[in-house]
C-alpha cells in the first residue's frame, strides 16, 4: 500500500520543519541576497573568464520536451548562456525531497528547477527561491491562466514562473451518455454520474489511491462545494485554521464516500491511480472518468500501436469537471509545473532571462503538442497545431481558468499527508467523523505533537 507523504530525511518531523523554517528565514534570506549580489557581479563582469555560463535546469521526467526546450533556448541565447538539464525522480514527493536537501545545503548548482505547484510556498518561505525581478514578473504574467498565476504566488508576490498548467476533465463515453439520457451540454453533478453509471451498468473512474492523487480529488470536491482545505492561512503553523469540518468540507467528504461506495467504481478502487483509471476507461465497462488530458494521446498511441481499437477513442467525450452541487460551478484540479530560480545560483539574472525563453508561447505550444502538457499561456490554445492534437483544447482552457490550486501553505506535505491517512480508503470515509479526525491529526502534526 502506498504510504502517506512524510517530511523525509531532510526534515525528520513536522516540528523540525517548523523550527527549521523559523530559524532559517533570516539566515537564508541573507545568504540568498549575498548570493544574488555576488552572482550578478560575476555575470556582469564575467569573472575574468570568457567561457559561456552554464545553467543547470533540474527537470521533471517527460518525453524529452524540456531537454529540447533547453537546447532551443541555448541556441537562442547566442552564447550568453547555455542550459544543461538534470532529471529529477519521477514522483513529486521525491522531487521535492531531493531539491530540499540540496537547497538546504546552499547548493549553487541549482539554477532552474521544475517545481510542482503545491511545494512552491514551502520553497519560497524557506528562502530557497531567488526573488523574481519586477520586469520579469510583469512579462511572464501576461495572458497566463488564473490558476497558474495563483499557483506561482506566495504572500501576494509571484515567486515562480508559470510554465505548463494541467487540469482534470470529465471524460465520458458518448455511447453511455446517449443510453443514459444525460445531457452533457449542461453541467453535471457527481450524483448524476453515479445514477447514469448504475443505469447503464458502467463504471466511474477516479483516484482512490493513498497518494497525492487523493488530496487532489478531495481538494477539488471541497473547492467545488465553495470551501477550502485551509480556511485561514498563516506562516505560523499554530495559527493555520483548517476548513475540513466546514459545510463544504463535510459535503466534499460525502461525495467522496458516495462515489467510492456506489458500486460503480470497478475493482480495487482504493489503489486506483491516474494510469489505472485510463486503462479502465479504455475497457468495455467504461462510462466516466476524471483525469488529466494525457488520456487522449495515450489512447490514440495505443490505436497506432495496434493494442486498442480505433472505435474506443472515437467514443470519448469531454466536459468540465463534475459539480458537487448543481448550483455551484466546479473547481477542477490544477497541476502542472512552474519554474523556480535557485536562491544560491551564481547566475540568477541569466536564469530569469532563460525562463522567459522557456515559457514563450512558441515553446509552450511545442511542449503541449509533443508532450501533451497543457500550456499556462491562454494564447497557445488558439494554435491550430494544438487544436489538431487536442480537440478538447477549449475545454482545457476553460477548466484552467476556473481551476483551484491545492492549499497554498509552507506546510503542504503535512497537510496532504494527514489527508491521505484519514481519507483512505475512500469507502471508509464518514462525513460526520473523518473531517474532524483529519483536522485533529494535521493540527497535532503542525504543532509538533504528533508525527505522520
Amino acid at each position: 500500500m502506498p504510504r502517506a507523504l512524510t517530511v523525509g530525511p531532510a526534515w525528520k518531523s513536522a516540528n523540525t520543519v517548523a523550527t527549521r523554517l523559523r530559524r532559517s528565514r533570516r539566515k537564508i534570506a541573507g545568504v540568498a541576497a549575498a548570493a544574488v549580489m555576488a552572482s550578478g557581479l560575476a555575470a556582469c563582469g564575467g569573472g575574468g573568464s570568457s567561457s559561456t555560463p552554464t545553467l543547470t535546469w533540474y527537470i521533471n521526467p517527460d518525453s524529452g520536451g524540456q531537454a529540447e526546450i533547453a537546447k532551443r533556448c541555448t541556441d537562442a541565447a547566442q552564447g550568453r548562456y547555455a542550459i544543461d538539464t538534470s532529471t529529477l525522480p519521477r514522483d513529486s514527493p521525491s522531487q521535492r525531497e531531493q531539491l530540499v536537501r540540496r537547497l538546504a545545503a546552499n547548493d549553487d548548482s541549482i539554477d532552474l528547477m521544475s517545481l510542482d505547484p503545491p511545494y512552491i510556498p514551502e520553497f519560497a518561505q524557506a528562502g530557497f527561491l531567488a526573488p523574481v525581478p519586477d520586469d520579469v514578473a510583469q512579462q511572464v504574467s501576461q495572458g497566463v491562466v488564473q490558476s497558474a498565476l495563483e499557483g506561482s504566488t506566495w504572500n501576494g508576490k509571484l515567486v515562480a514562473i508559470p510554465f505548463w498548467a494541467n487540469t482534470q476533465l470529465l471524460w465520458y463515453r458518448k455511447s453511455v451518455v446517449e443510453k443514459a439520457g444525460l445531457d452533457m451540454s449542461q453541467p453535471v453533478t457527481w450524483d448524476q454520474l453515479i445514477d447514469a453509471a448504475k443505469k447503464t451498468n458502467t463504471t466511474i473512474s477516479a483516484q482512490g489511491i493513498r497518494s497525492e492523487s487523493l488530496t487532489v480529488w478531495l481538494n477539488a470536491l471541497i473547492e467545488s462545494a465553495g470551501g477550502s482545505i485551509i480556511a485561514k492561512n498563516s506562516t505560523d503553523p499554530d495559527k493555520i485554521q483548517l476548513g475540513l469540518t466546514s459545510d463544504a468540507g463535510v459535503r466534499g467528504a460525502q461525495v467522496m464516500r458516495d462515489v467510492a461506495d456506489s458500486g460503480v467504481t470497478g475493482p480495487a478502487f482504493s489503489t486506483a491511480n491516474e494510469d489505472t483509471n485510463a486503462t479502465q476507461f479504455e475497457g468495455p465497462t467504461a462510462g466516466f472518468q476524471v483525469n488529466w488530458p494525457f488520456v487522449w494521446p495515450r489512447a490514440n498511441s495505443a490505436v497506432e500501436a495496434g493494442t486498442l481499437d480505433a472505435s474506443v477513442p472515437q467514443d470519448y467525450g469531454w466536459a468540465l469537471y463534475p459539480r458537487v452541487d448543481a448550483d455551484k460551478p466546479s473547481a477542477p484540479p490544477y497541476g502542472g509545473i512552474n519554474l523556480g530560480v535557485g536562491a544560491f545560483s551564481k547566475y540568477p539574472d541569466l536564469a530569469y532571462e532563460a525562463t522567459e525563453c522557456i515559457t514563450s508561447d512558441e515553446n509552450q505550444a511545442y511542449y503541449f503538442e509533443t508532450n501533451g502538457n497543457p500550456a499556462a499561456s491562454a494564447a497557445v490554445y488558439d494554435d491550430p497545431k494544438v487544436i489538431e492534437q487536442f480537440p478538447m483544447a477549449t475545454v482545457i482552457l476553460q477548466s484552467l481558468q476556473q481551476a483551484a490550486p491545492r492549499p497554498q501553505t509552507a506546510y503542504y506535505s503535512e497537510v496532504s499527508g494527514g489527508i491521505q491517512r484519514e481519507y483512505h480508503p475512500p469507502e471508509s470515509v464518514n462525513p460526520k467523523t473523518t473531517p474532524q479526525a483529519a483536522t485533529d491529526l494535521i493540527t497535532a502534526v503542525l504543532r509538533g505533537d504528533q508525527l505522520l
